[in-house]
């Protein structure tokens, strides 16, 4: 999905997908992050799918604007992070350094959208192969590998071969919820359904994951609206 279709003032971004099952023209706007998509069968003209955007364009707008505002992490501005925020400042540094709640970065602009997730990412790895150690070694289980993506459909998953996988954005929610949802994954290592048997195990570990499964339930989306592109 690499062409677009820019509308209206201020512009809308809409990323163009052709696909072959396609019957009709169709837009999707992801409450994930915001990002619209318009699906085109294959054939249609880009100029039928320009002009189908443009009459509908007041529909993404209205729909739009029920969405929460994106966050792109700017020097000045701010990035949540387990639970709290870290201020973006610029410093005499050459490289990220965290320092009471502030992260110092180099005074270049256009790396510092890369630059904060590049740090994210390294604190995630960290904080969820420790919770995931944790959690095992309560369960007396092991699994064979850790890995992270930045998916929009689920928090994290555990397959039948043993291997973790969580969202690094899980670092910046509260950390009783990156908790949570290791402990969630670490289950199905005994468990590899949601039966009753399942939470019980979740249950031994983290009596809280009520509360945590409502957290996400409620603010995860907000998670998904900070992006890092510059």
């Amino acid at each position: 999905m690499g062409r677009q279709i820019v509308v209206g003032n201020p512009p809308i971004e809409v990323g163009v997908r052709r696909s072959g099952r396609a019957r009709r023209l169709s837009l999707r706007i992801s409450r994930l992050d915001g990002r619209v998509t318009l699906t085109m069968p294959h054939g249609v003209a880009e100029s039928e799918g320009r002009a189908f955007v443009a009459s509908r364009e007041e529909w993404l707008r209205g729909h739009l604007g029920g969405l929460g505002d994106v966050v792109v992490p700017r020097l000045g501005s701010s990035v949540p992070y387990q639970g709290n925020t870290l201020e973006l400042r610029v410093g005499d540094v050459r490289r990220v350094v965290e320092r009471e709640g502030t992260l110092i970065l180099p005074d270049e602009p256009e790396r510092v959208g890369a630059r904060v997730q590049a740090f994210l990412r390294t604190k995630a790895r960290d904080r969820l192969a420790e919770a995931s150690d944790r959690y095992a070694s309560e369960l007396e289980v092991s699994y064979r590998r850790l890995s992270l993506r930045d998916t929009r459909s689920r928090w994290g998953s555990c397959t039948t071969a043993g291997d973790l996988m969580y969202s690094w954005r899980l670092i910046m929610a509260p950390r009783e919820v990156l908790d949570y949802v290791v402990a969630h994954e670490v289950a199905h290592l005994v468990e590899m359904n949601h039966s009753q048997a399942f939470w019980d195990v979740v249950e031994s570990i983290f009596p809280t994951h009520r509360a945590c499964r409502k957290w996400l339930k409620q603010h995860g989306e907000s998670l998904h609206r900070v992006r890092f592109e510059n």
